[in-house]
């Protein structure tokens, strides 16, 4: 029975590990956009 509780334990640790470092990621990229959008010019040059 102990086993089985560190096992899943260990996978209930892990997903929170992952979705951790994804939100990580994931902010610093919409950040970086939201901070340094991409310029668009006219056809003009303007």
């Amino acid at each position: 029975m102990n086993i089985g509780f560190f096992i899943i334990g260990g996978i209930i640790f892990a997903t929170y590990m992952g979705l951790t470092i994804f939100n990580i990621i994931y902010s610093s990229r919409k950040q970086r956009e939201e901070n340094y959008p991409k310029k668009e010019t006219n056809k003009d040059g303007l």
